[in-house]
């Protein structure tokens, strides 16, 4: 019996991972966001809500990243079929934890399960990529991919779009501590450097590769030891207040390694176990309380899944 609604839930997501700019991305259990599709008669599209109410997200179908990366997918298979989309928020905006990806990729998710899934998990993520277009200004991809398909991935290529899981195994404890201050994606992008010197481009290209090895090998010291940033987290570190503090206080309470979440304010840390991740995150708020920020933190393991059904 076919469905004529679903509810699906996408994982935030933590792009770059300290070293990868742009091309890692890696999806934690908490927070995610809830996408719910109904099939309508009308041909049409239409966010009927969007949840908590007070969030200032565009219901436009040409402006939701949830609609946007839907009606790509249709127009790939030539279908009219119409969907509404109900969208209940749990991954904060503008915060570098993937917040437009993850509706994005639950809203693709849900409508090729509703359409008889015609596509793979991994097919989907251009369409969700359109998505991110109208949120960020590109259709990047880093993270889309981790969201809908779990995990860890690397973005080899985007031209042709070339798109690799790492590992969807991956037995690790992922500490965000998202900052109560907006850092704009466009702020973020405006600071990094338009050229770097061959010695730092060779170093960065040391720990990506060594991070990556890490990963796939599940080997917390290798990935600690490389998670050093030496081109984008010096220059985006100016717009966190507090960062080599707040990054000072997770190394002093055992992280393997810890850098920004995306563009930020988010920071996150890795640990190999639940009671150093509470240690962890309780000292990074208490730095950030220091400083009169509040935060909010989400202490929660690797999610290997990806997209997942509810009801």
């Amino acid at each position: 019996m076919k469905k004529d609604k679903i509810v699906v839930k996408a994982p935030a997501t933590i792009a770059n991972v300290s070293c990868g700019f742009d091309i890692l991305g890696l999806a934690i259990e908490q927070p995610f966001d809830l996408v719910s599709i109904n099939k309508n008669t009308l041909s049409k599209l239409a966010i009927k809500s969007i949840e908590p109410n007070f969030l200032d997200l565009p219901v436009d179908i040409n402006k939701n990243t949830a609609s946007v990366a839907v009606r790509a997918l249709l127009e790939t298979l030539g279908s009219s079929q119409g969907f509404d989309i109900s969208i209940v928020k749990g991954v904060p905006a503008c915060g570098g934890m993937g917040s437009s990806a993850a509706s994005a990729a639950a809203a693709v998710f849900a409508a090729n399960e509703l359409l008889g899934k015609p596509f793979s998990s991994m097919d989907l993520i251009p369409f969700a990529m359109e998505g991110e277009k109208v949120a960020a200004g590109s259709a990047h991809a880093d993270n889309v991919a981790p969201s809908i398909v779990g995990g860890m991935t690397l973005i080899r290529s985007y031209d042709p779009l070339d798109i690799i899981m790492l590992s969807n195994n991956l037995d690790l404890f992922c500490v965000v501590v998202h900052p109560n201050i907006q850092v704009k994606t466009k702020d973020a992008r405006d600071v990094l450097p338009t050229s770097v010197p061959f010695s730092t481009l060779v170093k960065q290209s040391g720990n990506i590769a060594s991070l990556v090895h890490g990963i796939t090998k599940g080997d917390l010291n290798i990935i600690g030891s490389s998670m050093h940033d030496a081109i984008v987290e010096p220059v985006r570190a100016s717009l966190i207040p507090g960062f080599s503090d707040v990054k000072q206080a997770a190394m002093n309470s055992g992280a393997i390694g810890c850098s920004i979440s995306g563009s930020g304010p988010s920071v996150f840390a890795f640990s190999s176990d639940l009671i150093t991740s509470e240690r962890i995150s309780k000292s990074m708020q208490g730095m950030f309380k220091s400083l009169k920020i509040t935060s909010t933190a989400y202490i929660s393991k690797v999610n290997n899944l990806g997209c997942e059904i509810v009801s």
